[in-house]
């Protein structure tokens, strides 16, 4: 009879055999620089898709990109940008452009639906993710070995923040991908002496394009995380000459003439109102005062880097004394350098947005896997061994706050997502339980894994079932179902712009008598009108002898307002002119 081993053995084997599978699939995949990118966009794939193509439109920010893309599709106008019956003079041209060309793209392939499919506009940012994390690879081969490259980019294609902005339609994935081009050019040309690039003008036209690009996405924000970088570097060691590789009189000519055109014309179609709105009250609102309540004191990042750099913040963690200890070396030097002065600024201004550091990130993930390859985290290991436990201790959190949303927010318990989410708590729990047998490149791969599994469980599973966040969703499919023309709704207070996206741009955003003088023009016209404004609507429609009658009741709760809410949708009895 064979004599089965005890049930502690067996755990301990299998404890040991995830974690050392994976750090084997490194050791495969860091042999070949090929291999090393399919690893690197399949990982990224798994963290940012799930949720991509059937996520809502989120309000407000990612809706009023999209709107505004939208309207320069349907007017034909791509230097202009405007949302609704505004000016939205806060953002340059360069994310509208980039959506603007997927959605004309999937226009082609599936009709006018690509219009309103929210998907299309987030093409853009997806493929910027995934590019992000490619450059970062490209950017550590400056300092590391192949594999350390490839485990740092690892760690930039799990965190949290990137796979948030891979799902929205806006300008931080796109505007990380330029700024990480730049500092990878930057990089070259700073561990390398000039007279190795004598001659090549392929770093300067890296460097000078992706500036440009960054400038024509976001502004002056690009400019923001590499001058500081360059500055910091220059005093460090007294001398710029590092610069020299990028031709910095023949490449910011280069910049001007990329981004000048649309400038220039920007300033003629809007008399210079733009740049009276975008800086002098956009950018300058968001240094002097917390711009639409987005305050935060000094010290703001460095707290919330435990969620939206997990689960790569573990190892950054852990790498922080051997960073300090190592701060004067130039490889160490240069990615202070790029991290600091940056994060910094962004504490010191008043207004705080988690995403305003995501640029400084793959700094972080570089010097975690520098840290990691030579050996420097085991000084470190046994004082902060017990960090790790922030793993499971992040997940269980995040599994019953989903849980908890979805009872409020959703139908039933969400049984589905359940497996999935208990599967993630027990991977990210092995992670932590095998650091100190395997060592931090097999746990962290662990978790990894484990990260993966909670993003699908949250992105895919339980999110876009949670229907009472998606208003705007369920009031346009009342409004397809009615059959009436965008220019025959109107809604009051409910005016987020992803009802905009949904229902149309010639909806109407006014007051109760103004829905009700709609309503009164007759045909096929709806009212959305809030229950606590019933009796205001009623009133002018009494007024005007309007006829109408309720065809359906939307509750739910609005995110940004932060409360319940019940719509209900009013059709005009009224014959048609």
């Amino acid at each position: 009879m064979a004599i089965s081993e005890p049930a502690s053995d067996k755990w301990r084997v299998f404890d040991l055999d995830l974690p050392l599978r994976l750090v084997r699939l490194l050791d495969v995949a860091s042999a070949r620089h090929g291999r090393a990118v399919v690893l690197l966009v399949a990982v990224a794939l798994l963290a940012f898709l799930p949720g991509f193509f059937n996520l809502s439109p989120i309000d407000r920010d990612e809706a009023r990109f999209a709107q505004a893309t939208k309207q320069m599709l349907e007017s034909g106008n791509y230097i202009d940008i405007r949302f609704h019956t505004q000016a939205r003079h806060k953002k340059p041209v360069g994310i509208y452009w980039l959506q603007a060309a997927t959605v004309k793209a999937g226009e082609a392939v599936i009709g006018p639906s690509a219009l309103t499919s929210i998907w299309l506009y987030r093409l853009p940012s997806l493929f910027a993710a995934i590019g992000a994390v490619l450059l970062t690879y490209w950017t550590a081969l400056v300092f590391l070995s192949r594999r350390g490259t490839l485990f740092a980019a690892l760690m930039m294609a799990g965190c949290v923040l990137l796979g948030v902005e891979a799902r929205l339609a806006k300008t931080d994935a796109v505007l990380l991908f330029t700024i990480l081009a730049a500092f990878g050019a930057l990089a070259r040309a700073y561990v390398q002496p000039p007279e190795a690039r004598k001659g090549d003008l392929s770093l300067a036209f890296i460097f000078w394009t992706a500036l440009a690009a960054g400038v024509l996405v976001k502004g002056p924000v690009a400019p923001l995380f590499v001058g500081p970088t360059i500055v910091a570097l220059a005093v460090a060691d007294r001398s710029g000459g590092f610069l020299r590789p990028l031709k910095p009189l023949i490449g910011l000519a280069w910049c001007l003439l990329l981004v000048l055109p649309w400038f220039v014309a920007i300033y003629i179609v809007t008399n210079g109102a733009f740049y009276q709105h975008a800086v002098g009250v956009d950018m300058m609102g968001k240094v002097a005062e917390g711009a639409e309540g987005h305050w935060g004191p000094p010290g703001t990042y460095f707290l919330a880097a435990w969620g939206t750099f997990w689960p790569s913040i573990i190892i950054a963690a852990m790498a922080a004394p051997y960073v300090w200890r190592n701060r004067r070396e130039a490889a160490v030097r240069f990615l202070l350098c790029w991290l600091v002065p940056s994060w910094v600024i962004f504490e010191i201004a008043v207004t705080k947005l988690p995403h305003y550091v995501l640029p400084v990130y793959p700094a972080l993930a570089i010097l975690a896997a520098l840290a990691v390859e030579r050996g420097g985290l085991a000084a470190a290991g046994s004082r902060l061994a017990g960090v790790v436990w922030f793993w499971p201790a992040f997940g269980i959190v995040v599994s019953l706050a989903l849980g908890a949303a979805y009872l409020y927010f959703g139908s039933g318990f969400g049984l589905a997502a359940w497996p999935l989410l208990i599967i993630a708590i027990v991977i990210l729990w092995w992670a932590a339980r095998s650091f100190s047998r395997v060592g931090i490149e097999g746990a962290f791969l662990t978790a990894l894994a484990g990260a993966l599994v909670l993003y699908l469980a949250a992105w895919q599973t339980m999110l876009p079932q949670m229907r009472a966040l998606w208003i705007s969703e369920r009031l346009a499919a009342v409004v397809k179902q009615q059959g009436c023309q965008a220019s025959k709704v109107a809604s009051f207070p409910y005016q987020e712009p992803s009802l905009v996206f949904l229902v149309g741009t010639q909806i109407n955003y006014g007051l109760p008598n103004e829905a009700a003088a709609l309503l009164k023009k007759g045909g096929c016209a709806l009212a959305f009108i809030d229950d606590r404004f019933i009796p205001a609507f009623e009133r002018h429609a009494g007024l005007l002898a309007l006829k109408y009658h309720a065809v359906a009741t939307i509750s739910g709760f609005t995110y940004n307002g932060g409360r319940l809410t019940a719509i209900t949708v009013f059709r005009s009895d009224e014959a048609a002119p």
